[in-house]
């Protein structure tokens, strides 16, 4: 269209010219021929109607986009040996939207020794290591950028992890449980019968670590990073080697039944199933993609009676799953399972201490008169 304007109006324009031009020769002749001079105006003006027309119906002229050129930074990392200092290697033409984990993968295309899981990169010795998803211009001062290298050693999944520390106990307490040889004498464990408590107490525990693992495959949102091996390690000795002392005690051939009998073990163990539920509607609410992430908001009770505990605490699932503990200790009355308990609780009052004061901090207005995970015990004030 534009094309086909421009055209016209050269056209018309050069006609025009020509005309005017030669009417400063026809002037002379102006008395001779006054006629011929008035069809030539009345051409032009015709011709400069139809022009004016064409333009107007033609519309505004569209402007051309102009082509934005933008220089884009890149930077230079040098990345040194935390220990010794000395440079590893030179990642060049990082760009501004490039994260760490994108750092990480070239220092192993330069390094293939060192796998990007394993790969630690601090600012400063001594420092926090840098979270995968940061930006490098976020920790830029400078088109060149230090980072310091720490090899953090073989690295295995948090899946990994959680369904190791969980399958070890149900596997360990069902081969107690069984009274295979080598762990029971034979002729002793043929002669005394397997008390119902004994029963219950395998049933509740089997309960518990099942519905772990299937928290942990179906429920949970797990992280996609990855820890130490020795993380691993550590976690599962703790586990199975409690699992394997109070396994034991309970299933051992003399084992003594609580001293309350039938009516201990019958209120321990629904109470036991009671906690066990709550602690599953509560990790149901908890995995809810509005109280994930950076915009999560505060979880909140629902029309489901379990999740009413949020009215309480803030760390309800770990709320119930001390109680699990306690009514599996009253249920079985055995030592090691009171020690556990023990442990248990004080690490897990650490973990509600530590959430509930970034939740005070992120929903302060939430947060009145709350415990962080036994009601009206363990408040915690912003100071």
């Amino acid at each position: 269209m534009c094309l086909l304007l421009t055209r016209q109006l050269l056209l018309v324009v050069r006609r025009m010219f020509k005309r005017h031009r030669s009417l400063a020769s026809e002037r002379r002749r102006e008395l001779i021929s006054p006629r011929a001079t008035r069809s030539i105006l009345k051409d032009d003006m015709r011709n400069f109607h139809f022009l004016s027309q064409f333009i107007l119906s033609a519309g505004p002229l569209k402007s051309t986009s102009a082509v934005k050129h933008t220089k884009t930074t890149h930077f230079e990392i040098e990345i040194l040996d935390a220990q010794t200092k000395k440079q590893i290697c030179i990642v060049d033409k990082v760009t501004q939207k490039s994260t760490i984990h994108d750092v990480k993968q070239k220092f192993h295309k330069a390094c293939p020794q060192w796998y990007p899981s394993r790969v630690g990169l601090q600012l400063e010795r001594g420092g926090p290591f840098l979270k995968d998803n940061l930006t490098v211009q976020s920790v830029a001062a400078s088109s060149i950028v230090t980072l310091y290298f720490t090899d953090l050693g073989q690295q295995v999944s948090w899946t990994t992890v959680f369904l190791a520390e969980y399958t070890g106990p149900l596997l360990i307490y069902l081969l107690f449980y069984l009274r295979i040889p080598y762990i029971y004498d034979m002729k002793e464990s043929s002669r005394r019968l397997c008390h119902p408590v004994v029963h219950l107490a395998c049933f509740c525990h089997c309960i518990h670590y099942i519905r772990y693992l299937l928290e942990t495959l179906f429920v949970h949102k797990v992280s996609s990073g990855h820890t130490s091996l020795k993380i691993l390690l550590k976690s599962c000795a703790f586990y199975w080697g409690f699992t394997s002392w109070i396994a034991y005690y309970i299933n051992h051939p003399r084992y003594t039944p609580p001293s309350f009998g039938y009516r201990q073990v019958a209120v321990s163990a629904i109470n036991f199933l009671i906690c066990e539920a709550g602690n599953h509607f509560i990790n149901v609410v908890l995995a809810h993609p509005s109280h994930t992430g950076n915009n999560a908001c505060f979880p909140s009770p629902n029309y489901n009676p379990f999740t009413w505990m949020f009215f309480l605490v803030s760390c309800p699932n770990y709320t119930y799953e001390i109680g699990s503990w306690i009514s599996f200790t009253i249920m079985t009355q055995t030592l090691p399972v009171g020690i556990f308990t023990l442990l248990m609780s004080i690490q897990m009052s650490l973990w509600a201490q530590k959430k509930h004061k970034i939740y005070l901090k992120k929903f302060n207005s939430y947060m009145h008169r709350k415990s962080a995970m036994i009601p009206f015990i363990l408040q915690t004030t912003m100071t």
